[in-house]
């Protein structure tokens, strides 16, 4: 780099004077890039309304059995792997703007195809589509927006993320109570599409461009998002990166964030969310609500609020504490639901495999009722806790931790981590229902948030109010 181009490029990424009013179309460039976690949460909602309706379905239309209604909730998550993978490589390659505009194309293909189901094969299919470019929004979406957002808002903004999922699903139980399945599937192409749009008008990030020695381009971007001044400090043009090797992992740099990155992904998928969520709609049943669904909107507002919560004090209150505070309410409501369980269904008479999933009719008294209402709670509880950290933390922090030269490959073995222990925490769950009874289950689970509570404290450094370069010098020592 030439001694101009550095000097231009120093004053691109220097920290505003704090009388300069900060950019406000970085925050419309966040929204349009949340916009794929939007489109990201309906997909994984849908199966939820879609699955009872198509399970009903009257001939020509395709109809699920339970084998075939199992592996359309679970084929987006294998699809999503598979986005993981997909999305760290472009990410690197074409860039974070292409990339999350590529991705909207296999979320409205994924859609029409189920719009335009005639056989299971079809359903499927589409839903792979949809996990597919979950897979990609998950990883590219908290890139973008982590490298346009200045230290004072990334909190705030690399949260949105989470929130706009937890939106999507929302959304997708409320429309899946009024709307059939196929006009279900209409309008989950409609937040992709928006995507499409929107993202056209925005740009690439600057830190991506100056990778690529765009310097003219990258000013350009940067006084789009954050006015003629305003930027970081630190240009992260230094040396030319050739990329990731792994003969790379020997420096602490990359293998410090590496295992922090991928043990928060997994620590996430072992809290028992999925757990917590499967039980969820039985729990309100024997709390005796009239309307069982009730328990989805209440779950789905929980999640919304908490997450939104989380985003307003995420750089205030730094990630450590929410993290550690999230781990300990998780502890404490994924305890008392094992206590739950193992007052209520620890008996001998539950020893079958099958009597451990189907849960056990209580008794029609007043101690059972109210049992069954301190498990609302420990449920109400978990999902809190978990929306004010763990759910978007780790996704939050993912975006953050690494270099640039390795971000696609890191941030796209994260995601392909967190998927993956999706798909077998769901597929073992009924397993280890079996051989350890819920309430040994959810103890397990209560065991693996003191673990996650303990690393936190021990391993996860505070990124609050720091700029990216400033992260990775603390990683290099």
């Amino acid at each position: 780099m030439t001694p101009l181009d550095r000097e231009e490029t120093q004053q691109l990424l220097r920290p505003p004077g704090s009388g300069v009013p900060r950019g406000r179309r970085v925050f419309l460039a966040a929204f349009a890039a949340a916009l794929g976690p939007l489109s990201f949460g309906f997909a994984l909602g849908y199966s939820s309304p879609a699955i009872p309706s198509l399970r009903r379905a009257a001939p020509p239309a395709p109809r699920l059995d339970a084998a075939a209604a199992s592996w359309f909730g679970a084929t987006v998550t294998l699809g999503a792997a598979a986005g993981g993978v997909l999305g760290g490589w472009l990410v690197d390659r074409v860039g974070r703007k292409l990339s999350l505009l590529l991705c909207t194309l296999p979320f409205v293909t994924g859609f029409a195809v189920i719009t335009a189901a005639q056989d299971v094969w079809m359903l499927l299919g589409g839903r792979l589509l949809t996990g597919l470019a979950c897979g990609i929004a998950s990883l590219v979406a908290p890139v973008y927006i982590s490298e346009i957002a200045y230290p004072q808002v990334r909190g705030l903004l690399g949260s949105c993320v989470q929130l706009m999922v937890v939106t999507g699903i929302f959304l997708a139980y409320l429309a899946g109570s009024v709307l059939q399945w196929r006009w279900l599937a209409v309008l989950g192409c409609v937040p992709p599409s928006f995507m499409l749009l929107l993202m056209c008008c925005m740009p690439e990030t600057p830190r991506y461009l100056l990778t690529r020695h765009k310097h003219q381009e990258a000013l350009a971007a940067a006084q789009f998002l954050w006015g003629s001044e305003q930027g970081w400090e630190e240009p992260p043009v230094g040396e030319d990166h050739q990329g990731f090797h792994l003969a790379q992992l020997r420096r602490p740099g990359i293998y410090k964030p590496f295992i922090i990155g991928v043990a928060l992904m997994v620590f996430q998928q072992l809290s028992g969310i999925n757990a917590v969520m499967f039980y969820a709609e039985t729990i309100f049943e024997e709390a005796k609500f009239k309307d069982s669904s009730l328990a989805s909107v209440i779950v789905g507002v929980i999640q919304v609020l908490f997450t939104a919560v989380a985003a307003l004090v995420m750089d205030r209150a730094g990630r450590r504490l929410l993290l550690t505070l999230s781990g300990v309410v998780m502890v404490f409501s994924t305890s008392a639901f094992g206590a739950y369980f193992k007052l209520t269904h620890g008996g001998p008479s539950n020893s079958s495999h099958v009597d451990v999933l189907v849960p056990v009719t209580m008794e029609p008294a007043d101690a059972s009722v109210g049992l069954a209402w301190l498990a609302v709670g420990s449920v109400c509880l978990f999902i809190a806790g978990f929306a004010v950290g763990w759910g978007p933390i780790p996704w939050l922090l993912m975006s953050e931790i690494f270099p640039l030269h390795v971000k696609g490959v890191a941030t796209g073995v994260c995601v392909l981590t967190n998927w993956l222990m999706a798909f077998l925490v769901t597929i073992e769950f009924s397993n280890l229902m079996g051989m350890l009874r819920p309430y040994g289950t959810f103890w397990l689970a209560s065991a693996f948030c003191v673990t996650s509570v303990l690393f936190t404290l021990f391993c996860v450094p505070e990124t609050k109010g720091k700029t990216l370069e400033q992260i990775t010098a603390h990683f290099e020592g």
